[in-house]
């Protein structure tokens, strides 16, 4: 049987919620018992959760403990890592062996405010940290885009699982792409990346910059009129099972997308062996290396939150590593692009993300990201 585990049945201090064996966490991140039956984002059925009840989690003690944002979208990396790691290790299929622990970041926590405004990306990450430096978990699973260019000390994270599509989705009920838009129209987005690449493209369109919260509420607030169109990475849409929402699809040349977009990292302790050889056997090596050319390039610009930064790794049909980077000012009036090619190869794709990233530099000049 399911366990369901909302964030008032069960909780372990710190904001940690606890699910046993190969149970769920509420996807919706609401008490259940305040549920009305209502129709979910992306479904066409209405759903009554009347019936569901929690079940306690399983005793005994599990082998692995997984460390997770509580959002629909991270539950679900969350559950692909224990499906993963299930598969792989018969020890680790046996009921109760895996339980997953929700834990609440201070960006979950702080939704009225711009990201730059309260510190970044590492805002998603330093509880969870935490949690794995004390011994409170085991692995913590993160969407790659929102660690740090630095880990904290006693981490490690040497395990990337296979890269989604890493391309942005645009969604509205009013136009079918961001060309189609009438002037003045507001599209939402919390990411200063997406909101200097629409304006430098589109001038006459509006950027509503504090768009933020969960897929399902910002589908929420377009559904309200708040905005006229909002853009998601199509991979968290593709992890949700929603990409019915979507209206259409922007090229990477439209849209650069954020570094690391579309992978989900995984940490350990930096002294638990055991965990190191469980995620080895989950490694996908061609993205770790893409990642690791995107974040060279990301920690040369010493980007966060505050700076419109975007880069992308690929390797080509002829095997080749293909990066293209962009670096651009907060209202979209300036953008600066490069590219690099060269072998799929670990220090050559560092490399050459470092070498893009002080060349941009260099053309930005002093000054260049305060506009």
């Amino acid at each position: 049987m399911e366990t369901l585990v909302s964030s008032q049945c069960t909780t372990h201090g710190g904001g940690v919620l606890k699910s046993g064996g190969g149970g769920a966490v509420s996807v919706l991140g609401f008490p259940l018992q305040h549920l009305k039956p209502h129709t979910l984002p992306g479904s066409k059925k209405k759903q009554s959760f009347g019936a569901i009840k929690a079940s306690l989690a399983k005793t005994e003690v599990a082998l692995l403990r997984i460390g997770t944002r509580g959002s629909p979208l991270a539950l679900a990396q969350a559950h692909e890592t224990r499906d993963k790691l299930m598969a792989s290790h018969p020890e680790l299929a046996e009921e109760g062996a895996i339980e997953i622990v929700v834990i609440k970041t201070t960006g979950d926590k702080i939704l009225s405010q711009p990201l730059a405004d309260i510190g970044g990306k590492g805002l998603f990450t330093k509880e969870i940290d935490e949690a794995l430096i004390n011994g409170d978990i085991d692995i913590a699973v993160h969407s790659m885009k929102d660690v740090p260019t630095y880990l904290p000390e006693k981490t490690i994270l040497p395990c990337n699982l296979k890269r989604e599509d890493v391309r942005d989705a645009f969604i509205s009920l009013s136009a079918a792409s961001l060309a189609e838009l009438p002037a003045g129209s507001v599209v939402g987005t919390a990411s200063l990346r997406r909101k200097s690449q629409i304006l430098h493209r589109y001038p006459s369109l509006k950027v509503e910059d504090n768009f933020r919260g969960n897929v399902q509420t910002r589908l929420r607030k377009l559904n309200e009129g708040v905005v006229q169109a909002t853009l998601l990475a199509l991979a968290g849409l593709r992890r949700l099972s929603m990409t019915e929402n979507i209206t259409s699809t922007l090229s990477i040349d439209e849209m650069l997308p954020a570094v690391a977009q579309g992978a989900i990292g995984i940490a350990c302790h930096s002294d638990d062996e055991k965990m190191a050889n469980y995620l080895a056997s989950l490694n996908h090596e061609e993205t770790r290396l893409a990642v690791s050319c995107e974040r060279a390039f990301l920690l040369t610009l010493d980007g966060s939150c505050r700076t419109p930064i975007a880069g992308y790794a690929s390797k080509d049909e002829d095997g080749n590593c293909i990066f293209k980077g962009l670096v651009a000012s907060p209202d979209g009036t300036r953008v600066l692009e490069t590219s690099r090619k060269g072998s799929y190869h670990f220090e050559d794709m560092v490399s050459m993300g470092k070498d893009a990233g002080k060349e941009l530099l260099s053309r930005a000049g002093p000054g260049f990201f305060d506009s």
